[in-house]
């Protein structure tokens, strides 16, 4: 099948968001072991806009010119000879690109096969895009802190994308969790998400009444989405013998931790580098979560979306705050 026109979204130098230009492309091929997917939906994270900054230079090797993007979900439309023709129309979410991810803001998709996933019966397309990388990633973290029931949480960004899945997959998991969030609007998500206390960590003293939240007693997990000052404040509300997830730089940088304090008060800390996906552990995980949505058991947030020429307004929006739980741009695919 041939396209009159591809339209992706292209970065030609680093900068603000004003440097995502809608561009028109030739028909990507599908290459050994892959499929081309005509897009529905494409991930945005808050990844995607430090590098487009040209902030993550130290972390990924995506350089412009570049096409942003993570992942996509929409419907198999070309494959290569070798690959499976009964992936061909079929609804798939799939990752693009390596480390940092590229390819993803597009409206066609050249993908592995391997990266794909089948969309199951009864999972909305976008729910599932939704869950494409932040629910992977949320699965890793949980693996990684462990969670018993009726232990106490404190998630930091659980307004976000990713946060929402954390703060509902503690709940089912049967942890008591307070969900930190900044505004009205955002506070009122965590809460309707199933959050047992909703902490505005706007607040100056934020952390005495996260620890009302629980009538004293400290958390012994806590997950990081924000990073900075507000992380190393969350730092000191974990129990000792806690576990600690500082994985989000949202603020500007990760948490500030000192790890000789973290070791004598028996605090394990996990990072971003703890989170890095081993042979087979993205599919295992992608399964993992479409499985929890599919149950019911996890109900993703779209909180906005925006076409794909407008990627520039949904950076802004990410930038700015003014965003809740997910964002993803949606084509005419």
């Amino acid at each position: 099948m041939r396209w009159l026109e591809v339209h992706a979204i292209e970065v030609a130098r680093f900068g603000g968001p004003d440097v995502l230009d809608l561009s028109e492309l030739a028909d990507p091929a599908p290459g050994p072991g892959q499929v081309v997917v005509a897009a529905s939906a494409c991930d945005v994270l808050f990844v995607d806009t430090m590098i487009r900054a040209g902030m993550g230079a130290d972390y990924f090797p995506i350089r412009p010119p570049y096409v942003p993007g993570n992942g996509v979900g929409g419907t198999v439309v070309g494959l290569a000879d070798e690959v499976d023709r009964r992936w061909l129309g079929r609804q798939v979410v799939a990752h693009t690109g390596g480390p940092g991810g590229t390819g993803g803001y597009a409206e066609l998709a050249a993908v592995e096969v391997a990266n794909c996933a089948a969309v199951p019966e009864g999972v909305e397309l976008f729910d599932a895009t939704a869950v494409l990388h932040d629910g992977t990633t949320a699965l890793r973290i949980l693996e990684n802190t462990g969670v018993d029931p009726g232990e106490r949480a404190l998630v930091l960004g659980a307004a976000g994308g990713m946060g929402i899945l954390l703060l509902q997959l503690l709940v089912k998991r049967g942890a008591q969790v307070v969900g930190a969030a900044r505004g009205r609007a955002k506070l009122e998500l965590v809460s309707e998400a199933g959050a047992h206390s909703a902490i505005d960590y706007a607040m100056p003293a934020w952390t005495d009444a996260a620890l009302d939240a629980t009538r004293g007693w400290r958390p012994t997990i806590v997950l990081d989405g924000v990073g900075g000052n507000l992380g190393g404040q969350a730092f000191g509300l974990i129990a000792d013998g806690g576990r600690f997830s500082a994985h989000g730089t949202s603020s500007g940088s990760f948490a500030p931790i000192n790890r000789d304090v973290a070791r004598g008060r028996g605090v394990a800390v996990t990072t971003i580098n703890d989170l890095q996906y081993g042979e087979g552990d993205r599919s295992r995980l992608l399964d993992a979560i479409l499985g929890e949505v599919e149950s019911g058991r996890v109900a993703p947030v779209v909180g906005q979306t925006f076409s794909l020429a407008e990627a520039s307004k949904a950076h802004l929006g990410i930038e700015a705050r003014e965003t809740v739980a997910k964002t993803l741009l949606v084509t005419d695919r």
